[in-house]
């Protein structure tokens, strides 16, 4: 048993229209399922991913009501990647971060990758990292109608990162229960990887004892969902974690994908999702995202929901979006 590599990361907004605007508009990743909350049905639940919503390529958000802002801190997933094709393209998005006034740290480099930190409106962490030198999972392929040149679009998820104050026990955990490998360290900072390995298959670990405990809130990450095939591999995992005597949800069948939970240390949650079955069951390709999608079990309560949720426009088929070149 292997993970194939990043699957999704899931984080909480204050707003869906603010997180539509900037996931659409700034970062030209498409929306392509709007719907809610399985566990929370007043809740919006977006999903933000490639052109065709492949797995490894999606980051998802909640906006719970009423949540108060999170706090960053130790024992948390801290920050989010996004894989861009070069080196080259980091150097576009510098310019555009700068004329869109989003902050950013400036291009940077670690373990051999270029890589640069940027935050949306709740402070929510990124960064974009160059594939240039990558070898390992395939990455996705850019929103083709979004306003990036694809040259520089985003294409899927990166190495994940997770702040952590008992390093040793994340260590043990990510090696001896997931099957994880340790190739580099620099400094407090720890790089491991699974399967094929590279930017669409690592985890990045922070070793820190210093920062308060962080506190989960808009802003912050919810859980991390890493790849496998199908049912039965998840089941294979979920005996296999059992057997650590760790708990588990069992499997849970999200519609759009089948899902397995397990809190790997305090305060981290992560998620193990199946490839299939995909976006495109309820909604053709060419309108992803546009209309309020949900699973059979809840379409009996579309009414109830559509009352709670209030309607966020969320129609591209009928735009153009110019590719936006620094110059423009």
């Amino acid at each position: 048993m292997q993970f194939k590599g990043v699957h999704h990361v899931t984080a909480i907004t204050s707003s869906a229209e603010k997180n539509y605007e900037f996931f659409t508009c700034t970062l030209g990743m498409r929306l392509v399922k709007k719907t809610v909350n399985q566990d929370d049905i007043q809740t919006y639940h977006l999903f933000f991913a490639d052109d065709k919503g492949n797995p490894g390529t999606d980051m998802t958000f909640f906006d719970f009501p009423g949540i108060p802002k999170g706090r960053h801190g130790t024992n948390e997933i801290a920050k989010t990647s996004f894989r861009v094709p070069s080196d080259e393209a980091l150097e576009y998005w510098v310019k555009r971060f700068d004329r869109l006034a989003v902050k950013h740290t400036g291009i940077q480099e670690q373990f051999g990758k270029k890589t640069l930190s940027f935050v949306d409106f709740d402070d929510q962490a990124y960064q974009l990292i160059s594939d240039e030198k990558d070898e390992g999972v395939a990455a996705g392929v850019p929103w083709q109608k979004g306003p990036i040149p694809l040259e520089y679009a985003i294409t899927g998820l990166g190495p994940v990162f997770v702040r952590i104050s008992n390093y040793d026990y994340f260590k043990e955990m990510l090696e001896r229960v997931l099957f994880f490998k340790e190739i580099a360290q620099e400094g407090d900072f720890h790089l491991f990887e699974v399967g094929e390995g590279g930017n669409g298959a690592q985890v990045i670990v922070e070793h820190n004892t210093v920062l308060p405990q962080a506190q989960q809130g808009f802003g912050t990450v919810h859980h991390a969902a890493f790849r496998v095939d199908d049912r039965a591999e998840l089941e294979k995992w979920d005996e296999h974690i059992q057997g650590f005597s760790l708990p588990t949800s069992g499997f849970i069948d999200r519609f759009f994908f089948g899902s397995l939970y397990v809190r790997v240390a305090p305060h981290i949650l992560f998620e193990f999702a199946t490839d299939g079955p995909g976006f495109m069951g309820d909604e053709p390709y060419e309108t992803l995202g546009e209309k309020l999608s949900l699973p059979p079990f809840l379409e009996p309560k579309r009414a109830q929901i559509e009352q709670l949720v209030r309607p966020i426009d969320t129609v591209r088929s009928t735009k153009e979006f110019k590719k936006e070149y620094n110059e423009l």
